[in-house]
C-alpha cells in the first residue's frame, strides 16, 4: 500500500469516526469463511457496518479525530474489526446472538456517545443500553401515565357524581 493510499484510508476512517457515535471494536480472527459470511449477514440485517481495519491506520485516524477515544487505541492489537451503527446496542446484540453458536467475535472495546467501554466483560452492559428511540418512548410513556390516571379518575368520579345526583333527584 502506497503512502497516498494509506493517507486516503486514514482520511476515510477519520470521517467515519467523526460521523458516528456508536463504534465497536471486535476480534473476529479464527472464524472460517462460512462463519464470517454469516456474521456479515447478521450485521447487514441489524444495519451494522462491519469492516476489518489495520490497527496502525485506525490508531492514526483516532488521533486525527476530534473525539477522545481514551484507552481504545491501546486495545488495537491483533485482528480488529470495526462495527459502526446508528443504534447504540445493535452491534452488541449481533455479537451476543452470534456467540450462541461460536466463541467469536470477542469485543475489544466500544465508543458510544462519549462513553468508552473496554473489554469483553462489558458486552452485557452494552446489550442493555437503550437506544435513543427506546428512551424517548419510555419518557413519553412516563409522561402519559399521570395524565391517563387523572383523566380516568375524573371520568369515574363524574359517573359517580352523576349517579348520586340522579338518585337524589329521583327521591
Amino acid at each position: 500500500m502506497t503512502k497516498e493510499q494509506k493517507s486516503q484510508v486514514i482520511d476515510d476512517l477519520t470521517s467515519q469516526l467523526a460521523d458516528n457515535n456508536t463504534i465497536y471494536l471486535a476480534d473476529i480472527s479464527g472464524l472460517d469463511a462460512s462463519s464470517t459470511s454469516q456474521l456479515r449477514r447478521a450485521c447487514f440485517k441489524a444495519n451494522v457496518r462491519l469492516a476489518v481495519v489495520k490497527n496502525t491506520l485506525l490508531t492514526k485516524a483516532m488521533e486525527k479525530s476530534d473525539k477522545d477515544f481514551g484507552e481504545l487505541p491501546e486495545v488495537l492489537k491483533g485482528n480488529t474489526s470495526l462495527m459502526i451503527s446508528e443504534i447504540s446496542n445493535a452491534p452488541a446484540k449481533v455479537i451476543k446472538n452470534f456467540r450462541k453458536k461460536s466463541d467469536k467475535p470477542v469485543l475489544k472495546g466500544a465508543y458510544i456517545e462519549d462513553a468508552i467501554y473496554v473489554g469483553d466483560d462489558q458486552l452485557d452492559t452494552l446489550v442493555n443500553i437503550k437506544s435513543k428511540e427506546e428512551l424517548i418512548g419510555d419518557i413519553i410513556t412516563l409522561l402519559q401515565s399521570p395524565a391517563k390516571n387523572v383523566i380516568s379518575a375524573l371520568q369515574s368520579g363524574g359517573n359517580t357524581l352523576s349517579g348520586i345526583l340522579k338518585t337524589l333527584s329521583e327521591k
